[in-house]
């Protein structure tokens, strides 16, 4: 039983990243690990830091990773991909704006 979990398992991946590779899915993982990268990105800023910080490359890996991960949906069709990467990419611009507009000042972050 567990030999013909393993097989099923095998043979879906291999359908899933061999048989359908296109160059779509190469677009969609380079997305992926784009996005992925800004918790790399912030998670040395904040080991460097002694502190927990965002910083700006964060959001610019938040914001190219979404985008290309909305293009591809957009591409696939996939309403799931479209509308959560469609609402996200609004706030990592919102977000590079308002820390444009207050680039003097610096971050802030709440104190509780």
């Amino acid at each position: 039983m567990l030999i013909q979990y393993g097989q099923a398992l095998g043979n879906y991946l291999y359908d899933v990243f061999v048989a359908k590779f296109d160059f779509w899915l190469a677009f969609g993982l380079v997305a992926q690990l784009f996005f992925t990268a800004r918790f790399l990105v912030q998670w040395i800023a904040s080991e460097r830091a002694g502190n927990s910080v965002v910083p700006m490359a964060f959001w610019f890996c938040s914001m190219g990773g979404g985008l290309m991960t909305l293009v591809y949906g957009i591409v696939k069709r996939e309403p799931v991909i479209i509308v959560g990467q469609a609402l996200a990419t609004v706030i990592y611009v919102r977000n590079i704006m308002l820390i444009w507009k207050n680039r003097g000042s610096g971050s802030k972050t709440l104190d509780r």
